[in-house]
């Protein structure tokens, strides 16, 4: 079957210099793109789109995945320090009370517990559904962790040494009531 250059030239609607001119264009075309650069098809475009969204998609997932593996990790962590830490409790029979979040939580103690954890030697920490006991110390590293895992530490100040203490010397009476 002619072409349609051929069809137009023989029904007069086309003359020979145009059709000339037309294949050197076309052959200009040619030459100037370089070899093996064919035009993609819209269906290759879409393609190639499609698995780089697929990519991206892929990369956001296992960035998702490494941060709860990260996650899941320093849990582990902050529960290992929590349990090699925690001090015996054995004869509490006083109460603490503390605030997490906005309930009011209660601890037994004994009476040397309170006063460290009022002087900040001491810390409670969250554990799973419970609260425990630790020293300072082992607060501060959990603390760089997370720092929601430790419900109460308070701040030790400089003038609680006990050797500083002016009234060291002197005893308090057995029937001094506060």
């Amino acid at each position: 079957m002619p072409s349609l250059q051929d069809q137009l030239l023989k029904a007069g609607l086309a003359d020979e210099k145009k059709a000339k001119a037309i294949r050197q264009e076309k052959r200009k075309k040619r030459k100037t793109q370089p070899k093996g650069a064919a035009q993609e098809s819209e269906a290759e475009l879409r393609a190639r789109r499609a698995r780089e969204e697929k990519a991206e998609r892929d990369r956001q997932l296992n960035q998702e995945r490494q941060r709860a593996a990260e996650e899941k990790a320093i849990q582990a962590q902050i529960r290992q320090i929590i349990e090699t830490n925690r001090l015996d409790r054995g004869k509490a029979e006083q109460d603490y009370q503390f605030v997490d979040g906005k309930k009011i939580k209660k601890i037994l103690v004994n009476d040397l517990m309170v006063d460290q954890l009022s002087r900040g030697r001491l810390a409670i920490a969250r554990l799973g559904e419970g609260y425990e006991i630790i020293p300072e110390a082992a607060a501060r590293k959990i603390m760089e962790r997370d720092e929601q895992a430790i419900v109460v530490l308070h701040d030790r100040k400089q003038d609680d040494d006990p050797e500083d203490d002016p009234y060291a010397g002197y005893e308090i009476p057995d029937d001094l009531m506060w």
